[in-house]
């Protein structure tokens, strides 16, 4: 949970400082090099070396790969795939019940799918500004570090996405049944009368959709500097909420001393909701971010969650295949 609530922390730090604009660079010439932010990748692919959340029903962290495709300025479709590294890092529930459980289930690792459309309701192109760190190659280790960096502000343009969303979200656990039923004000024993002293393990099983709207900002704009390195701005920026509904929500039967307990006491949530952010940029080999904290369907009093993920590298393509060289005497 701290490490979560850090990296959040530094996060906002970064964006905050780096918005100083006490230096002057009025004096600072610039060309601009092209300013398309619709010439963009249409495909990106991250490998999710690493993703963190602070799940009320299970606390976990791993891997995972996130597939994002621009159709023309329709729409663009999202697959995201997730799962804990190990039992011991992190999948916390699957590890407890492993170590300490008292009933014969197998606990299941923590596995997340989603897929997802966003219809484009309004796609344009406004005039907008962006500030970019001046820098020169000879600006090299301690010399780099002990500089208060320079920004300059460049006119540039800013395509901006209204977005209507839509998708699937697939997800199983490791469920502390008996940490429910405290949350609940419950014991064991108000659970087929079983002893208090118990550890009781099953597994929780989600399907459901999600609709909500998001706004994207896309940048693409590179300039050239006097005295200093080519300036680049090539971000892909969303901001996003949803509305969650899981219709199917099953916690399987709890086995204990070869008998089969119905977790009928337990109450399942149906309805949740999200917010967040996600960060990405158009270049072929690059890294991409993303965040968000809602209440997810589940067990009732279990559903908050706050996520963050990190996507390095993050490989863009067009899509479009070199055209071969032509063969002698031909045009």
């Amino acid at each position: 949970m701290k490490f979560l609530f850090t990296c959040l922390l530094i996060f906002v730090t970064v964006t905050i400082f780096s918005q100083d604009d006490s230096l002057d660079t009025t004096g600072i010439s610039f060309e601009p090099l092209y300013d398309e932010p619709y010439n963009v990748n249409k495909l990106f692919i991250g490998l999710q070396p690493f993703y963190g959340e602070l799940f009320a029903t299970n606390v976990n962290a791993g891997f995972g790969i996130d597939a994002h495709y621009f159709l023309k300025n329709k729409a663009d479709f999202r697959v995201n795939i997730r799962k804990s590294y190990s039992s011991r890092f992190f999948d916390q529930n699957r590890e407890n019940a492993a170590r300490n459980g008292s009933v014969q289930n197998k606990p299941e690792i923590f596995n997340y799918f989603e897929f997802g459309l966003t219809w484009h309701l309004k796609d344009f192109e406004e005039q907008s500004k962006t500030k970019m760190v001046l820098y020169k190659n000879s600006y090299k280790g301690d010399q780099w570090a002990s500089r208060v960096p320079l920004r300059k502000e460049v006119p540039c343009k800013v395509r901006k996405i209204y977005g209507a969303r839509f998708g699937g979200v697939v997800w199983n656990s490791t469920l502390d049944v008996s940490r429910a039923l405290q949350l609940d004000g419950r014991t064991n024993m108000d659970f087929a009368g079983l002893n208090d002293t118990l550890n009781l393990f099953s597994n929780i099983y989600s399907a459901g959709i999600y609709a909500g709207g998001s706004m994207t900002w896309i940048k693409n704009v590179a300039v050239s500097f006097d005295e200093f390195d080519n300036g680049l701005d090539d971000g892909i920026l969303t901001l996003f909420a949803d509305i969650l509904y899981s219709p199917y929500l099953k916690v399987n039967d709890i086995e204990y001393q070869d008998q089969l307990y119905k977790p009928t006491i337990l109450k399942l949530k149906s309805f949740g909701f999200r917010a967040g952010i996600d960060g990405k940029f158009n270049r072929k080999l690059s890294w991409g971010y993303g965040g968000e904290f809602g209440y997810r369907p589940s067990v009732a009093n279990m559903g908050f969650f706050v996520l963050i993920k990190i996507a390095i590298p993050l490989y863009g393509t067009n899509l479009i295949k070199a055209q071969p060289a032509p063969k002698e005497g031909e045009l």
